[in-house]
């Protein structure tokens, strides 16, 4: 599996984490702030529309996929192409359902849905695969997509990732609505990508689909 190495934030530093976040894999973690950038092609029939790249410009990530493509399946790959998640839409279940699956397996890693049916503010519930009684979200996102200020928190509510707007952002994605992620040291910058891969899809204007 090839990546690029992460560029370390230029923003303010944050302590590392007592214990890792790891929920894809250990290689996406770094001992210091991550900022990735998250561009999304406006009006693109290829695959690939939604990139992933550090501050430099460098694609990190994209999502396979195309306005022509069936909304309920998406995959993450890496600078390779290598799928790193396969993202499956639970049809017919009021809370918009995405389940992530390890490379292109069978094999669950978490599943996120909105926290209500109803919601005038972002708020996003996530349950690891091992979490099956799902009494309680192991990871929640709250904030505004609209505005692109969300906020990653622990089942403990500590944060451990930050999207904000960004102006002056390096991309070689053209055409795009580009913002920004910052990853707290020793999160799984992976795991995050993936998080807000699937909050953007949930928060497309898709009629008829809730």
């Amino acid at each position: 599996m090839s990546f690029s190495v992460p560029v370390p934030s230029a923003g303010p530093s944050a302590p590392p984490l007592s214990n890792p976040v790891v929920v894809i894999s250990s290689q996406f973690l770094a001992p210091y702030p991550v900022d990735l950038v998250i561009s999304e092609k406006l009006m693109t029939l290829k695959e690939g529309s939604f990139a992933v790249s550090d501050v430099n410009g460098d694609i990190m990530f994209s999502v396979k996929g195309s306005v022509f493509s069936l909304h309920d399946k998406r995959i993450l790959v890496d600078s390779a192409g290598t799928p790193i998640v396969t993202f499956r839409q639970k049809i017919l279940t009021t809370h918009r359902r995405w389940q992530v699956y390890r490379g292109d397996s069978k094999d669950l890693l978490f599943s996120a849905k909105k926290s209500g049916v109803v919601q005038l503010k972002t708020e996003l519930d996530v349950f690891l695969a091992s979490n099956t009684k799902e009494d309680i979200h192991d990871f929640k996102v709250k904030g505004s997509f609209k505005e692109r200020s969300c906020t990653v928190y622990t089942r403990e509510n500590t944060i451990i990732a930050q999207m904000h707007k960004q102006l002056g952002l390096k991309s070689k994605v053209l055409g795009q609505d580009s913002f920004s992620v910052t990853v707290y040291p020793q999160v799984d910058f992976g795991f995050i990508v993936a998080v807000v891969v699937v909050l953007h899809e949930i928060n497309q204007d898709r009629k008829g689909e809730d």
